[in-house]
């Protein structure tokens, strides 16, 4: 009985000091965010559109954090037609992820579009498999989209990154192939890993990319920000 008392005493303890971190972090978070209002109402009234709508991309992830996604979303989601006129492809990908996490009605909306983007056009690594990371996240277990997002990842990652940044993508994302390896296929052997990837077509891009747009439009359906074709056409290469 008293080894049981000194558990539930421990239990109580750690549940009370996270109690108190969250509420630290909170008080820090409503600070940062009261900076950040304080700087966007010192614009108000300017013509930089563009520094106003990276503030609200800030003010935006800061409400996520709190918890307050409503808001967050009225806040980020003006932003997103602001940096998409500056053609200003990596934060326009970066807010849809901050719009994804607020929880919204359109959240996997944002999180479609994000995507497109980030396979789009060379944008940081990071945000790219964090994106495709999310997409493991929202699909079930015997979904192939899962498969397809982190292959995808893995490509991007061995296509755009290098050095240290290259090494720890590649690690994370190879974890998580082994991850929704396990969950869709059953597999727990290299052999068949390799099987299974052959079976998915996941070691060419060609295939899987083609794959990750149906992923993509699945997420998105008919609620599109952005017109693809026009962007599509002013690419250097079509």
């Amino acid at each position: 009985m008293k080894n049981l008392d000194l558990n539930v005493l421990s239990l109580r303890d750690t549940a009370a000091e996270s109690v108190i971190n969250r509420r630290a972090q909170d008080t820090a978070l409503e600070s940062h965010l009261g900076a950040l209002h304080e700087r966007l109402g010192e614009l108000r009234g300017s013509t930089d559109a563009l520094a106003r709508a990276n503030l609200e991309l800030q003010i935006a992830r800061t409400l996520v954090e709190l918890e307050r996604g409503g808001e967050a979303w009225a806040v980020g989601r003006p932003a997103f037609d602001v940096f998409l006129a500056a053609e200003d492809f990596e934060a326009t990908a970066d807010l849809c992820e901050v719009l994804f996490r607020a929880e919204q009605p359109a959240s996997l909306s944002a999180l479609g579009q994000g995507i497109w983007l980030a396979v789009t056009y060379p944008i940081d690594p990071d945000l790219s498999v964090e994106l495709l990371t999310h997409v493991v996240e929202e699909t079930p277990d015997n979904s192939d989209g899962a498969a397809v997002a982190v292959a995808t990842a893995l490509f991007l990652v061995d296509l755009r990154a290098s050095g240290r940044q290259r090494e720890k993508l590649m690690f994370f994302a190879e974890q998580i192939l082994g991850r929704v390896a396990r969950r869709h296929g059953g597999v727990d052997t290299q052999q068949a890993m390799d099987q299974w990837m052959d079976r998915l077509e996941l070691w060419e891009p060609d295939k899987f990319l083609v794959r990750l747009r149906n992923v993509v439009d699945v997420l998105v359906q008919d609620d599109w920000w952005l017109d693809r074709e026009a962007l599509q056409a002013r690419l250097p290469v079509n």
